[in-house]
């Protein structure tokens, strides 16, 4: 058997026990369940539309109308011409959902610890530490894939960036490319962004390094080698990259126009989001402990504590029956952090922190610092505001960095960095090289260092107040002794769980001293962690993502079922919205064309009108937006939907026109105009598409014979028949999306303009004519030209590097 063969084995058998691990950890997909995730039941219902059209045409429409009024595919699963890197993507993800990125944690990680030139034993210990990190888990609990898809590449381009900056620049460029790439087909940009950071940190660490060493050369070819590599990783990804940032400028995301708020307070000038809406989901200081304590806080919102507990038997002096106490309490509201929600807690895991901490003390040089740097600046940046002076610079003055909220997420990045270091201490342990008294006196300072803190919280347990910040809500709801109970649970799970820390603590150092006496062999040391590892944090995942959030795959695929109200709305086969006033999420566009839907980056424009008016049921506004149903309750609870006759229809002729000075105008306009004879516009810098008058206000002949009418629709093509004596001005009940839609009247093209604030509207000239909206997206075709020039480069490129490696064996 050839050498290089033999050192394949091993890799090729962590690799399978890796796809053996995943699926054992999912096993309900091997019956073929699928786990319940509510983002993604959220994003079926929003992408339900453009997957129909797909499955019955074989086209692709990159607009939908099932939600929000009308918005672009591009955030919601487009399929893109030429996107290869996607189809490599799909290669990698070749398990069942989620065990697919399980897998992919475990073993982009691996790769990681093996660039590191660590011991593919050692490897296996920190993919296990990272893949089964708590936070990284959730995620997959709760349906944020793409979160965990973008986290899962980390470790891969990592990995491409050290390989050239190690002077293997053709392998380092290759594996940066593709693995960039890969980070890109993700979709998630803030964990990118954040990933940046992370480079950045490495970066200066290499810099620093290189200055000492005096091969500040190097430094620099690297760096250009990498520039390259993401160049053409972001062109491997171009339609999605250019229709992103096209859309980004006109959704929430992007600079807003307007100066008020609804309530008519000031609004103040940001080029992002919301600085409360940033910071809403800040990470407690005290609460950083739960890193190495998980229910420290208490957990998260839903904690499960069976029939053995006080608020079991709180529930049942509330007149709850065994079994409904029993269910109630497998959801207490145990968290009492300073965030507003929490899922379950960010464990990375007491042995693993452990080890971190003896890293400090063992390990040197740039690899300690960069991953010691990363994990501060991701820690300190998760406070948010409780450390504001921090939060507000990055906000005000580092370039994207508000564009992105839940500032506690950029944990992921110390979750990335603390098991390498801690896979490191390990390193070090087992060398050779150290000094044996250096490594007992690490690990002395360690265990003082961890135990010391665990048996202080124990100490100082009684100066704890344990009160959450939703416990007025529970209070008022079911009384002071239900907050008496869910207190002295928080206080139970708060000791049990500092004892088990400190238990796992004592176990780790036991097996470390045993080694450095020469009372337990290397093996022994990898096995016994290895254990630990797994029943440290598979103990703690399994709280909060199990076997029982499996359902039937048909349940996953459809989340929703029809109700009467949806059943007579269906029955009509007309164009028309609904606004479902019992639901904010997604459910009305799995059955509907919706003003609700459920996402983080809506039409900024659309936004705003809902939440100056429709929020407000404001009628006038619902007729505008052409919503013929309503759905809501009745007076006995009943969900039913109501018919609006007032409805101004798909499209109408309007009596004037008039020209305000600003969006705050515009849209203040909106609360008493007469929408079904009257619209208004603010002057627009394209002046091709402007009407052919001066002044600001234009009237137009409106008789009794003028009609316009669709005869035609599909997510992307509207089709009218107009019939109109004089020139005239018709409003489409349409949201206005200039990056796009292209109009024709009788075939010749058209322009139109944004009015009403949101709706598109355009001059029509007397007589009979056919007008025409086709959403045929300019930017999709430059990009596709983009992908597949760039994919046939990485292609010659991976060829060329590959008959040069040959050539030079």
């Amino acid at each position: 058997m050839p050498l290089s063969f033999n050192k394949i084995v091993p890799h090729l058998l962590v690799i399978i026990g890796f796809v053996v691990i995943s699926l054992a950890y999912f096993s309900p997909v091997l019956k073929g369940k699928a786990i319940f995730q509510s983002d993604i039941m959220q994003y079926i219902g929003m992408s339900k539309q453009q997957n129909h059209f797909r499955e019955t045409t074989g086209e692709e429409t990159y607009w939908t109308n099932s939600a929000f009024g009308g918005m672009p595919t591009y955030q919601l699963g487009a399929k893109y011409p030429h996107n290869y890197i996607k189809k490599l993507d799909l290669a990698f993800r070749f398990l069942p959902r989620p065990a697919d990125y399980l897998f992919l944690y475990l073993l982009g990680f691996y790769v990681l610890m093996l660039v590191l030139k660590v011991d593919y034993k050692l490897a296996v210990l920190g993919a296990l530490a990272f893949g089964f990190s708590t936070y990284l888990i959730i995620i997959l609990g709760v349906g944020h894939n793409s979160k965990a898809h973008a986290i899962a590449y980390m470790p891969l381009v990592l990995s491409g960036i050290i390989l050239t900056f190690q002077r293997k620049y053709i392998l380092g460029f290759l594996i940066t490319t593709a693995a960039m790439g890969l980070e890109l087909v993700a979709n998630h940009f803030q964990m990118t962004y954040y990933l940046l950071l992370l480079v950045i940190v490495l970066g200066i660490a290499y810099l620093v390094d290189a200055y000492k060493k005096q091969v500040l050369p190097h430094y620099f070819k690297s760096v250009g080698v990498l520039a390259l590599a993401v160049v053409l990783s972001i062109a491997l990804n171009a339609t999605g990259i250019l229709a992103t940032q096209e859309y980004v400028k006109e959704s929430s995301r992007g600079k807003s126009e307007l100066t008020i708020n609804p309530d008519g307070s000031q609004k103040q000038e940001s080029s992002g989001l919301d600085k409360e809406y940033i910071t809403q989901f800040s990470y407690g200081i005290f609460e950083s402990l739960n890193l190495f304590i998980p229910r420290l806080t208490g957990g998260g919102n839903g904690e499960n504590l069976g029939k053995e507990s006080n608020t079991y038997e709180a529930y049942r002096k509330l007149g709850a029956s065994p079994s409904q106490a029993l269910e109630a309490s497998k959801h207490a509201p145990l968290y009492w952090g300073n965030q507003p929600i929490v899922e379950a807690p960010a464990y990375v895991g007491a042995v693993i922190v452990f080890l971190f901490v003896l890293g400090l003390f063992l390990v040197k040089g740039r690899l300690k610092w960069w991953l010691v740097g990363g994990t501060i600046l991701s820690l300190l940046l998760s406070y948010g505001k409780n450390l504001g002076f921090l939060t507000d610079f990055f906000i005000d003055y580092v370039p994207l960095y508000n564009k992105f909220r839940a500032v506690s997420s950029i944990q992921v990045i110390l979750e990335l960095c603390i098991p390498i270091l801690g896979v490191f201490a390990l390193v070090k342990l087992l060398s050779g090289f150290e000094n044996e008294a250096e490594k007992l006196k690490a690990l002395k300072y360690s265990v003082i260092i961890t135990g010391g803190v665990a048996v202080l919280l124990l100490l100082f347990k009684s100066s704890f107040s344990f009160a959450g910040v939703n416990d007025g809500f529970y209070s008022q709801n079911y009384g002071q002794d239900f907050i008496d109970a869910i207190k002295a649970d928080r206080k139970a799970v708060f000791t049990t769980d500092i004892l088990r820390s400190l238990i796992l603590v004592l176990i780790s150092s036991g097996l470390i001293y045993g080694y450095l006496k020469n009372k337990t062999k290397e093996k022994w040391v990898l096995i016994g962690f290895g254990a630990l590892i797994l029943f440290d944090l598979v103990g703690v995942d399994r709280r909060y993502v199990n076997n029982d959030d499996f359902v039937s795959s048909y349940q996953m695929k459809n989340p929703y079922q029809m109700n009467e109200a949806d059943k007579d709305i269906v029955r009509d086969t007309t164009h028309f919205r609904v606004f479902d006033v019992t639901s904010s999420g997604a459910r009305a566009s799995y059955f509907h064309n919706s003003l609700n839907g459920y996402h983080a980056a809506k039409l900024r424009r659309y936004e705003d009108v809902f939440d100056f008016y429709v929020t407000q049921n404001n009628m006038n506004i619902l007729n505008m937006l052409n919503v013929k149903y309503i759905i809501a309750q009745d007076e006995k609870g009943v969900v039913t939907s109501y018919l609006n006759e007032e409805a101004n229809g798909n499209a109408w002729f309007v009596e004037s026109l008039e020209r305000l000075d600003s969006a705050k105008d515009e849209i203040l306009a909106l609360g008493s105009l007469d929408t079904k004879n009257k619209a208004v516009y603010t002057y627009i810098k394209k002046p091709k598409y402007l009407l052919k008058e001066s002044r600001g206000f234009k009237s137009f002949e409106k008789d009794s014979t003028v009609s316009i009418d669709l005869i035609k629709h599909k997510p992307n093509y509207l089709k009218y028949q107009s019939n109109n004596n004089h020139d005239g001005f018709a409003v489409f009940s349409e949201v206005y999306y200039g990056n796009g839609w292209k109009t024709f009247i009788d075939g010749e093209p058209s322009h139109h303009i944004r009015v009403n604030y949101t709706l598109r509207g355009m001059e029509i000239p007397a007589g009979t004519h056919t007008i025409e909206f086709k959403f045929d997206p300019d930017v999709v075709k430059t990009g596709s030209k983009i992908t597949l020039a760039s994919s046939i480069l990485l292609g010659l490129l991976l060829l060329v590097g590959v008959l040069y490696k040959v050539k030079r064996k």
